[in-house]
Order: structure tokens, then C-alpha cells, then sequence
């Protein structure tokens, strides 16, 4: 069994929640969200973030706008949407539910 495939995997799980609660206050561009998550120690890998955007994006879960950059190409900004609002509340009640009961379970188990 590899350990670090298997906490790599855990922390894969809780992105998408993660990301929306980083732009439930205000709009980010990639690379600032990837650097918040790297220094949580939650990013796993670069490549990991983009589709996960994308996806969020297509679902509707988020939007985004272009603006000029003066120092490079223009960023994508990402913003949450009122249909992702709904669905991070959602997840928030589960987030809870879920560590309560893992919190329970391993406790029980020590």
C-alpha cells in the first residue's frame, strides 16, 4: 500500500470544497489559488486544479472574466456563482457530518 498516494487521494477529495469556500469572499485567479492551497498543504499537483476549474465552470459553479495583466498574459479571474453558493453550503453541512463521524469513529478505535 502507498501512503502517499492515499493521503494525495484524501486531500484530492476535498478540493472542489476548498476551492469554493477560497472564493466564496472573492474572486482568484489560478495561480492564486494554487499557491493559498499549496501553503495549506493541499494541492497534490498543479495539472490536479485546472480541470477541477473547468468543471466547476461547466456545472456552473463558478465564472470567470479575463483581465490584462502588465506584467504577462491576461488572468483568468474566478468567481463563485449563487448556484455554487448553494452547493458550497451544502457541502459545508456534509464537511461537518463527515468529520464528526470520522472523528467518532477513530476515537472509538485509538
Amino acid at each position: 500500500m502507498n501512503l502517499e498516494n492515499t493521503k494525495a487521494q484524501m486531500r484530492k477529495g476535498i478540493l472542489e470544497y476548498c476551492i469554493l469556500a477560497l472564493l466564496s469572499d472573492k474572486e482568484a485567479y489560478a495561480s492564486e489559488l494554487i499557491q493559498t492551497l499549496k501553503e495549506a498543504r493541499l494541492l497534490v499537483v498543479e495539472g490536479t486544479i485546472y480541470p477541477l476549474l473547468t468543471r466547476l465552470k461547466n456545472d456552473g459553479l463558478l465564472n470567470y472574466r479575463w483581465e490584462e495583466s502588465t506584467g504577462g498574459p491576461p488572468r483568468k479571474y474566478y468567481m463563485i456563482t449563487p448556484l455554487g453558493k448553494d452547493f458550497l453550503k451544502e457541502l459545508a453541512k456534509t464537511w461537518v457530518q463527515l468529520t464528526q463521524s470520522v472523528q467518532k469513529v477513530t476515537q472509538t478505535n485509538q
